[in-house]
């Protein structure tokens, strides 16, 4: 050991420490749970401190480089006073003993996860010490090196362009909150004009100030007005917010237990193999080794991952551990140790005899015949066909093709390819597992569907279901990739083994090759269109890639085809698709869950069609685009995995999306000469611009159920409990908002506490966009009960005579007409404790068997270099239609971060593989997700409808973002060159390589 000296937060302090202790390791053994684990090569700058006053990674910084330095964390910005809490954690604005900059993060909607915030807000800290006039590309430039997966960045350049306002004693602004236009209900081109205080687009200014001062986003119009409410439709503050600002330990990481082992993976390094032995007889003589198991260690227990309903989807196609591996990163033994290091150590020492098997990593060439087969193994369930690699074989028709087809005037078919990317979220998948004082296992774990792991892993541990409790803290991202049951197995195997806690987490390689991505997609689109120019059938012929295992292999595929053959009114359509086993990681739930790769064929397929029959694409696609009271004919056909039945539009703004993108992207410019060159110096840079329409779901219909527990404690609070999870998109707080409305308090007033198995109600989880529909339909039911309650216990016994079909709750008191009124406080304490003496509470549970699609319109700018294929937005503008938007603030932010992980997918993300199926980038560095300096311009407009059957009105807003980017990119670089890409990522060797053919 050796001994430094360091300046820790202002404190003197002395380490003991090895010497090969990295930095990070020894900030977070002191309590610095602020400091971050991202990766392990300094690519996200989630583990930034400052160490004499600069921005340094502690990933890839030794300890002892630390001896005589002077270190600052988040927890130094305003610390906590010893014995008490200086915040409310519900105010509905953060508390004045903040930092400046962790106030404007907080006013502002710049936090979402917080996982990367801490360091973020200290990149900003740095800056401003040095430069307390920063301009807009400064910030950029200065936060650049930290990660963020979640904001699209551009509310943390407001929230730091604001602090440095404050910081120089100026009086700042109000906080931008998103401008609502009311039109009464009409549409949006009947309605008043706008304040002139009231910002527009597409203005150079905004709120009077140049926009070199301020940020390249614009703040959200909203337009169709909707009841008046006094909390739900309102830019509230985030309920975690202030405890994310802090950098406090919430995640699953941020905790330690005594006698806590560490876990470690040992993976595949071939793409397909048996094992024909494994020898781990070093491993376990390895001084602090208390666990090494391998397939013949643990019971042989087929499983599906997939964090999907009961019953669970076939096929199950997965053990724990395998004596075969189908993909390079696959599973083969798991280790715990006394350290993190001996882990790693003893991982060395296990010997694996491997046969080698021949692989295939094309889809097409898998379902040949002669092709090696994949799953060979008698005792997989639901395989459909296991010889060909089929996973599963989709067919589904409605209507007569034949006679559409035969009776068409045109008809077109394309071929588009999209590929695999991973969710990428800057928390890696993280577990820990315990035994409780009762003998029960614990399992504290980043998953967005607590109650489904549960329900996997206990026949795989061999527990009784009532023997688990899986607890879901605060979530570093999600977007789908932690809707499976990736670590809690191997983990709690572990600790069954032990006896003893085991911390397990993936390195930045293992979330690329062991982790879940997209499902990559070959869509095959044909369609018939009739002489008046409306489409008559449409056929989509999909090939998808499931990989090593069929995990959501089913339900991705069925989504996909569903908002392809939906999003427009059709007479006939077909849909048939293999999915199909390769040896390449596997492919799972991820943000747009299908509608992503369906959208991206079948806009630019309708653009293509218009244009070929002469057409303008934007009203050719308004000529054929579903309408509220149409029906949804692919549900009544589909279903999802289970019978169908008959879906409607019930509401839509989809009109008012696309002119409302027109008028804010200045949409006619396209036709105006010069515009497509506008470098007159430099020819070769053409401009272009491309729109795509999207219609999402908002929950499956029949399937997702949610519930919410609500009771009345003694001062008038309430204590709300939801199996919900909140992975950042700000769940939490619009179910609060929901239930605060109902019940007329304030924000503050509702204390919510989410995803714990032991005490919360039943959710399905987060995913499918159903949080704010489905567990927002839960709460408003659990506070109407409530306020029925109280209501009743009021007349009866407080405000006798009063009529209670005409008493209301509003500003924490019972109202009577006649003016008499009783507080909330007084209802609750005479409930309890004197006449009647009950509790005020209520558990309610919501289900739906309607799914009222969200709309927008997603316009691009792009610019595209003919001479070396160089890509480059320049702006992004999205009009969506989420119904009410419960807090526009979180909704405007969803949409943002979005939009920028679409940027990713359509622009220059992609896993790639070499001939032996190696991920050739399995890290943040080659793989290229944005940085916050090379962020285009991102506007949001939020156009509000009333949904009838959501809550105060409201429909989904989280999914909708990541469908349209692609394929309005792609139609804005065939606007600006004339060729047509039919695959993404438009990478400058893909676009340089189109643009040479079309040349030739």
């Amino acid at each position: 050991m050796m001994h430094i000296h360091l300046t820790l937060n202002g404190e003197q302090t002395t380490w003991d420490t090895a010497p090969h202790e990295l930095l990070l390791t020894a900030l977070r053994r002191a309590g610095m749970w602020s400091v971050k684990h991202g990766c392990e090569t300094g690519d996200c700058g989630a583990c930034a401190v400052l160490l004499n006053g600069k921005l340094v990674n502690t990933c890839t910084r030794l300890a002892v480089q630390a001896h005589g330095a002077a270190i600052e964390t988040v927890e130094h910005l305003a610390p906590d006073q010893p014995g008490r809490r200086d915040n409310d954690l519900q105010a509905s604005s953060p508390p004045a003993a903040l930092h400046p900059l962790q106030r404007a993060f907080i006013e502002t909607g710049a936090i979402q996860c917080g996982f990367c915030t801490p360091a973020q807000l200290l990149a900003a800290k740095a800056l401003l010490d040095q430069n307390p006039h920063p301009s807009e590309d400064q910030v950029r430039e200065a936060i650049a090196g930290v990660l963020c997966r979640c904001t699209g960045y551009a509310r943390p350049v407001q929230a730091v362009l604001r602090a440095a306002a404050i910081l120089r004693g100026e009086a700042a602004p109000p906080a931008e909150m998103p401008p609502i236009i009311f039109a009464s209900g009409l549409a949006a081109q009947e309605r008043q004009a706008p304040a002139d205080d009231t910002p527009e687009f597409p203005d150079d200014s905004f709120d009077g100030r140049p926009t070199e001062t301020l940020t390249r986003t614009r703040m959200p119009v909203m337009v169709v007005a909707q009841p008046e409410t006094r909390v739900v439709n309102k830019a509230e503050t985030k309920v975690d917010a202030v405890k994310l600002a802090k950098g406090r330990p919430v995640f699953t990481d941020d905790m330690t237990l005594p006698g806590m082992l560490h876990a470690a993976l040992l993976t595949s390094p071939h793409a397909h193999a048996r094992i024909r032995a494994i020898d781990v007889s070093a491993a376990r003589a390895l001084e602090g080794v208390h666990a090494v198991l391998t397939y013949q260690d643990i019971p042989r227990v087929m499983y599906a991952s997939g964090g999907q309903s009961y019953p669970q989807p076939h096929p199950y196609d997965q053990a724990s551990l395998d004596s075969k591996v189908r993909h390079v990163g696959d599973r083969v033994a798991v280790v715990a140790a006394e350290t993190p290091e001996i882990a790693q150590a003893a991982l060395a020492l296990i010997h694996v005899d491997y046969e080698v098997l021949p692989a295939v990593l094309d889809p097409v060439a898998a379902m040949q015949e002669g092709a090696p087969q994949i799953h060979d193994e008698p005792d997989a369930v639901g395989i459909h066909d296991a010889a060909h690699n089929r996973s599963h074989h989709i067919y589904v028709k409605h209507g007569d093709l034949q006679q559409a087809f035969a009776a068409a005037a045109w008809t077109f078919e394309h071929e588009y390819r999209v590929h695999q990317v991973q969710q990428a979220a800057i928390e890696p998948h993280a577990c820990i597992t315990y035994w409780d004082e009762d003998d029960r296992l614990v399992v504290r774990t980043s998953t967005q569907v607590p109650f489904h792991v549960r329900r996997i892993i206990a026949p795989l541990l061999g527990l009784p279901l009532r023997r688990i409790r899986v607890i879901k803290p605060r979530i570093g991202g999600g977007f789908g990739g932690k809707q499976e049951m990736l670590l809690e197995d191997l983990c709690g195997h572990l600790t069954i083994a032990t006896g003893r806690p085991v911390r397990f987490e993936y390195t930045r390689s293992q979330e690329f090759s062991s982790a879940r991505s997209r499902h990559p997609q070959i869509i095959r689109i044909k369609t018939a269109v009739r002489k008046d120019g409306t489409l008559a059938a449409m056929r989509i012929k999909t090939v998808a890639d499931t990989g090593a295992y069929g995990t959501h292999g089913l339900t991705v595929q069925m989504v996909s085809g569903f908002r392809g053959l939906s999003t427009y009114r059709l007479g006939a359509a077909e849909f048939d698709c293999d999915v199909v086993y390769t040896n390449k990681p596997t492919p799972g739930a991820y943000r747009g869950y299908g509608a992503p790769q369906a959208l991206f064929a079948l806009e630019c397929h309708m653009d293509e069609i218009a244009l070929a029959i002469g057409w303008d694409p934007i009203e050719f696609k308004r000529k054929n685009w579903v309408r509220t009271g149409d029906e949804m004919m692919m549900a009544r056909a589909m279903g999802e995995g289970r019978e169908g039945f008959a879906q409607w539009v019930t509401s839509s703004g989809l009109e008012e999306c696309v002119q409302e993108g027109m008028r804010a992207m200045d949409w006619e410019r396209k036709t105006r000469p010069g515009f497509h060159t506008p470098h007159p110096d430099r020819p070769h840079i053409r401009r272009g611009l491309g729109v795509a329409l999207c219609m999402h779901g908002t929950g499956i219909a029949g399937l997702d159920m949610g519930a919410a527990s609500l009771k009345l404690n003694d001062d008038g609070s309430f204590n709300l409990l939801v199996g919900a999870t909140d992975l950042g998109t700000g769940s939490d707080t619009i179910l609060a908002q929901i239930c605060a409305e109902t019940l007329g308090v304030p924000l503050r007033d509702i204390i919510i506490f989410s995803s714990d198995t032991d005490f919360t109600p039943f959710d399905t989880g987060a995913y499918a966009s159903s949080t704010t529909y489905i567990s927002g339909g839960a709460v408003l039911k659990a506070a109407e009960q409530v306020k029925d309650q109280i209501i009743e216990h009021a007349v009866k016994h407080l405000l006798p005579g009063a009529d209670p079909e005409r008493v209301w709750l509003e500003d924490q008191h019972v109202h009577a007409p006649d003016g008499r009124k009783v507080s909330l406080e007084k209802v609750a304490l005479h409930a309890t404790h004197q006449a009647d003496q009950h509790q005020i509470m209520a558990t309610a549970s919501h289900m739906s068997y309607v799914s009222p699609p969200p709309f927008a319109a997603q316009f691009v700018e792009a610019d595209v270099d003919t001479e070396t294929g160089q890509v480059t937005v320049n702006r992004l503008l999205m009009a969506v239609d989420c119904g009410v938007a419960i807090n526009p603030l979180t909704a405007a932010g969803q949409v943002e971060g979005g939009m920028v992980q679409a940027l990713g997918y359509a622009h220059c993300e992609e896993m790639a593989y070499d001939d032996e199926g190696h991920l050739l980038n399995p890290r943040f560095g080659p793989y290229r997700i944005y940085q916050a300096d090379e962020m285009p311009r991102l506007d949001v407009i939020l156009v509000q409808t009333y949904e009838p059957s959501g809550p105060y009105g409201a429909k989904a807003v989280a999914e909708i973002p990541k469908d349209g980017v692609a394929p309005a990119l792609a139609n804005a670089i065939f606007d600006a060159t004339g060729v047509r890409i039919r695959q993404i990522p438009f990478t400058p060797e893909r676009v340089w390589q189109a643009l040479q053919a079309a040349r030739s």
